[in-house]
């Protein structure tokens, strides 16, 4: 697929069978949607794919590794949401694919609406995951900009102990507490007190009981 847009959310149809290849493809692309087919999970895995919100349409039968053995594969990386399609009402392997995380499994043939609906429901997961890992990024980010002290600070603040308390724990003064403690509000961005808890919770950091 060349000239892609980037700012619009891309359906990655892998299916051997050129014709459903065709239809699929038809019809995420009247749906405004971009699509992009492979015939091969090889295919699908060699393509250079752009960094925007995007679900997979995945045949379970593939002429090199099948559809689960895929689904495998990319579980440990960013993996796109992924819809199975079946020739066959195969009911292990389609346990095994939602257990494994896909979000829907359909039976060939199926209704048109009900594959559009589940690409709906992925494209806006993927989109959703993507703003979390963003989010994530840029609080690691302002982290990194933490002293080493500001780093011992900070679980501190979180846990509400008052700056005499943290200050005889490091054996400064409350002053210096003071303004490290506005060091980290500052440099991790935090509008308030209640932000700079769910920063924390939200980057793992262990917070202490009361004092």
């Amino acid at each position: 697929m060349t000239n892609m847009n980037t700012n619009s959310p891309i359906v990655y149809i892998v299916d051997d069978d050129a014709r459903i290849r065709e239809a699929l493809s038809d019809l995420v692309s009247l749906s405004g949607l971009q699509a992009a087919a492979f015939g091969s999970a090889s295919e699908f895995l060699a393509f250079e794919k752009p960094d925007i919100p995007s679900c997979l349409v995945l045949d379970l039968e593939l002429p090199d590794i099948d559809g689960l053995q895929l689904q495998q594969s990319l579980i440990s990386g960013d993996a796109p949401p992924i819809i199975f399609i079946s020739g066959h009402g195969d009911i292990p392997s389609s346990v095994r694919a939602m257990k494994a995380g896909a979000i829907e499994f359909l039976t060939k043939p199926f209704d048109d609406k009900d594959l559009l609906r589940a690409i709906v429901t992925g494209i806006e997961l993927d989109r959703a995951a993507r703003l979390k890992s963003s989010e994530l990024a840029i609080l690691r980010r302002s982290y990194d900009l933490l002293s080493p002290r500001e780093r011992e600070v900070l679980p501190l603040v979180v846990a509400g102990f008052a700056n005499k308390v943290t200050a005889g724990h490091f054996g400064t003064s409350e002053k210096t507490i003071g303004v490290q403690r506005g060091q980290v509000m500052r440099k991790m961005g935090a509008r308030s007190l209640a932000e700079l808890v769910t920063m924390a919770r939200t980057l793992g950091i262990k917070i202490p009981g009361p004092a």
